[in-house]
């Protein structure tokens, strides 16, 4: 008999602490779900990969690690000058980075979480995204590796005693991704320096193999890049970004995505179908697919196989994020940042459109492991008001909402998505998306209806900025606002709040004005 899937739960994190909720699906009208922890004071906190451990930590004072199972103190650990904590993929390990006075002082250690025991220790002058967690685990952390001038060493996890394993030299290295599943692979990036391009390096793990790269790919007009292997730990991706735009068509700088395979079988770039910055890339759950969303907007998003060759198209939108589901069938589009949260929902397996709805605001957004429900949240300190949480379902309907006063962060708790079964109850047909559009607009917020009921020549809202060659053209403006062109009679929040304002003032002007004495 197999056994039940696991229960869903979510990490949330306000200013007096954190606690973990039990996850959907929850009864209708639930206001606050049931919490498996007490709230308890902390700074940050994080899981392990798999979802076995949750590590909380105090700046400067302390890490505690718990056990998700039970959510009972596995080990705490008193840091004083605790500045970063990172656990390892299953959460046997624990790398702490401490404030230091002198080289002579090692202040980044790599604790054994059950036995408290440091197994490895070094001195580390500072500390970036780029370079923490300082030593990186394969998910089944048979291989370790950290970057350090010039190279990158290896450690056997098993026994950090015997020291560095094996080096592969790369002059000038800034940047390190290893393969996580399995860990077979280790990419390594050197930036443009004095004429020579910029390269990515992929070499094997395996030391009596390091000799030579594996695959490699050179390019200029790069000073950082994002590293994405996929599952199977065949493919890198590989977004190169540089400050500056050269053609002056962006001010945000220029970006390329790259794709190198382990095997040669591709070393190249993407073949984009539209101009303009790479929005977001991910991998599907198999490593066999990847989706790019990019152009200047409406963006565009493509569908690509293994060997670099589109297999379908999203069409366009005001997007700029990508969620595939843990299961692969259903993929989020989504507009988040500086768009008005727009997202639809794509049935990946049917080549079909699910739903469309909108998550103004949206900071973080993630599928739940089983690939049912799909979390948005508003936090702090990105946003300072409208915080909160939102939960639709695989096809776009609004399941739950809460607000917070201030919201830090708001996690799924991680599981193995082959522990759940399939969908089986799938909603696909366009008619309950149009019933489901129909609700929310009869049960809008107040001032949505009170912005429909001013009149035109009252306030106009402002229309989206498009660029020289694309003006008056009505489809792009269609595409911009999701299929609506933008109309007069709408009005922001903000813009509702100050007209009103104005209106009182004015009733207040005319009743002084009525109330003082006639001098005639």
């Amino acid at each position: 008999m197999a056994s039940p899937p696991p229960a869903l739960e979510i990490l949330v994190r306000e200013p007096d602490g954190f606690t973990v909720w039990s996850g959907p699906p929850y009864p209708p009208g639930i206001t606050s779900p049931p919490q498996r922890l007490p709230k308890t004071a902390c700074g940050a906190t994080s899981f392990s990969a798999d979802g076995a451990r949750l590590l909380a930590t105090v700046a400067s004072v302390s890490a505690t690690v718990y056990d998700c199972r039970t959510l009972a103190v596995v080990k705490c650990f008193e840091l004083p000058g605790l500045l970063a904590a990172a656990l390892s993929p299953t959460g046997a390990y624990l790398q702490t980075f401490q404030k230091s006075s002198s080289p002579q002082e090692k202040n980044v250690t790599v604790w054994h979480v059950d036995t408290a025991v440091a197994l490895y220790q070094h001195y580390q002058k500072s500390m970036s995204k780029a370079t923490w967690p300082m030593i990186q685990f394969s998910a089944d952390e048979s291989v370790g590796c950290r970057m350090m001038p010039n190279e990158i060493q290896f450690f056997d996890p098993k026994d950090f005693t015997k020291g560095i394993l094996s080096r592969i030299r790369m002059p000038g290295i800034a940047a390190m991704q290893l393969a996580t599943a399995p860990g077979s692979y280790v990419a390594g990036f050197v930036p443009e320096a004095k004429g020579v391009p910029a390269s990515v390096q992929i070499f094997s793990c395996n030391k009596d193999a390091q000799n030579q790269a594996v695959a490699r790919r050179s390019f200029f007009r790069c000073s950082t890049v994002q590293l994405h292997w996929n599952k199977g730990s065949t493919g890198l991706l590989v977004l190169a970004q540089a400050d500056v735009d050269k053609t002056n068509q962006s001010y945000y700088g220029e970006t390329k995505l790259n794709y190198l395979t382990t095997d040669r079988a591709f070393e190249g770039i993407v073949p984009l179908k539209k101009d303009g910055p790479v929005h977001d890339v991910q991998w599907s759950s198999s490593g066999s697919e990847f989706a790019v969303v990019y152009g200047f907007m409406p963006a565009k998003t493509t569908i690509f196989n293994k060997k670099c060759n589109p297999l379908l198209e999203l069409g366009e939108g005001p997007y700029n994020t990508i969620r595939w589901n843990p299961k692969g069938r259903f993929i989020v589009l989504a507009g988040f940042g500086n768009l008005p949260g727009d997202m639809v929902f794509w049935n990946y397996s049917e080549k079909k459109l699910v739903a469309k709805t909108k998550a103004e605001c949206s900071v973080t957004s993630e599928w739940s492991p089983d690939g049912r429900h799909f979390m948005t949240a508003t936090t702090a300190p990105r946003l300072q008001i409208d915080n909160g949480i939102k939960i639709f379902d695989h096809n776009g309907s609004l399941q739950f909402k809460k607000m917070f006063e201030r919201l830090y962060q708001a996690d799924w708790k991680p599981e193995a998505p082959e522990r759940f079964g399939d969908i089986t109850d799938l909603a696909t047909s366009l008619s309950s998306l149009k019933i489901e559009e129909t609700k929310k607009q009869a049960q809008g917020s107040k001032s949505a209806q009170t912005s429909g009921k001013a009149p035109a020549s009252t306030v106009s809202k402002p229309t989206a900025y498009c660029p020289p060659h694309a003006k008056g053209s009505v489809e792009v403006q269609n595409k911009l606002f999701g299929g609506l062109a933008p109309t007069g009679g709408e009005m922001s929040k903000n813009a509702l709040r100050n007209k009103k304002r104005r209106e009182k003032q004015k009733e207040k002007k005319a009743a002084e004005g009525s109330g003082a004495p006639d001098e005639s």
